[in-house]
């Protein structure tokens, strides 16, 4: 079933491109814009966010409204548009294994002389441009207009939250370790990445739907358990993973200087002169692989690697143990439970 969802995801994602150029001739205006946002739009990825959309959604339908795997794509859209703008604030060079956006661009205007503007200008709105796409793909369903409104408002909310989970995250970034918190680290993943890759999708969906409110409460909440531990396993990724495999540098949460839970563990649980390599690291102005190669002896020394594995195996039970007790379809619960643990 899955793949299903994701074969028709990926299908109606290509076409709705195609009719969003028909709609507001984007080609026209610039063909240059059109081949970023199709590019980009369309390179390969997991498609968590509308899979669990429609999951929510059919876990609770009565019928299937029109429209559905389109206005799913809305959630997808809301990525590509966070991506765009987060590799730019992170000066990433790749995303899903090719050019950050701010990077295609930059190499076309490599040939222009005295040009005023960068390609993470034209980035910033081409990210705009795609957003606008969103909320037009999830105005495409054929639904029930008060739970349509209401949902599109859980949407809306969505944006809001994880754009506030990126401001933090940044003025955090700035912060000594010594004065981040648990709490901070958790605020993080829960507004930059839980409420939009899990907890919105499911909530979102299932109002759709005709869902109880306890019903979306409980989805919402298990999507927030869900997203902490996916994110942790990020962290764990990007910090220990290979760039080729995951499609990103893996020396850009320490560029950034991010409090993860590996880093926030690991001083605590150091040595001094393993605190002082963590400080002097996320101090630098440019990382290199020989910092992150320290970095990785560090955490796994303190525990904090072991750590964050055991509190992605807590997170998911918490998780779980939720979903046990919701009304959601049976057939959809066990792809939801399925799909946690593909996922996680």
């Amino acid at each position: 079933m899955l793949s299903r969802i994701k074969n028709n995801i990926d299908k109606n994602l290509e076409t709705f491109i195609q009719r969003i150029d028909k709609l507001y001739s984007i080609s026209k205006i610039s063909p240059l814009l059109f081949r970023c946002i199709k590019d980009f739009v369309l390179r390969d990825g997991k498609r968590v966010r509308p899979i669990l959309f429609v999951i929510g959604y059919l876990g609770y339908a009565k019928k299937v409204a029109a429209n559905l795997y389109t206005s799913a794509l809305s959630i997808e859209l809301l990525h590509d548009f966070m991506l765009v703008h987060d590799d730019i604030i992170d000066k990433s060079a790749t995303r899903r294994g090719k050019s950050s956006m701010h990077e295609l661009l930059n190499k076309y205007l490599k040939d222009y002389k005295n040009i005023k503007f960068s390609g993470q200008d034209l980035s910033i709105v081409v990210g705009d441009v795609m957003y606008a796409t969103a909320i037009n793909a999830f105005l495409s369903i054929n639904e029930n207009m008060e739970r349509k409104e209401k949902a599109l408002k859980k949407f809306i909310e969505a944006a809001i939250h994880t754009g506030s989970g990126e401001f933090i995250e940044l003025l955090i970034g700035d912060t000594t370790i010594e004065k981040v918190t648990k709490q901070d680290i958790d605020k993080i993943y829960d507004y930059k990445t839980a409420r939009y890759t899990f907890s919105t999708p499911l909530a979102t969906g299932a109002i759709l739907a005709g869902a109880e409110e306890s019903e979306v409460n409980n989805l919402f909440k298990f999507g927030i358990y869900l997203g902490r531990a996916f994110q942790i396993q990020d962290d764990i990724l990007v910090m220990f993973g290979d760039e080729k495999k995951i499609g990103k540098s893996t020396l850009s949460d320490l560029q950034e200087a991010k409090k993860t839970i590996l880093i926030w563990y690991a001083f605590k649980n150091s040595d001094t002169k393993n605190k002082k390599i963590i400080k002097r690291t996320l101090s630098k102005g440019k990382v290199t692989n020989a910092d992150l190669l320290k970095m990785r002896r560090v955490i796994a020394e303190s525990g904090a690697l072991e750590h964050a594995r055991k509190e992605i195996k807590r997170l998911k039970k918490l998780a779980l143990n939720l979903l046990c007790t919701s009304k959601i379809n049976p057939q959809y619960k066990n792809t939801l439970i399925n799909y946690s643990n593909s996922v996680v």
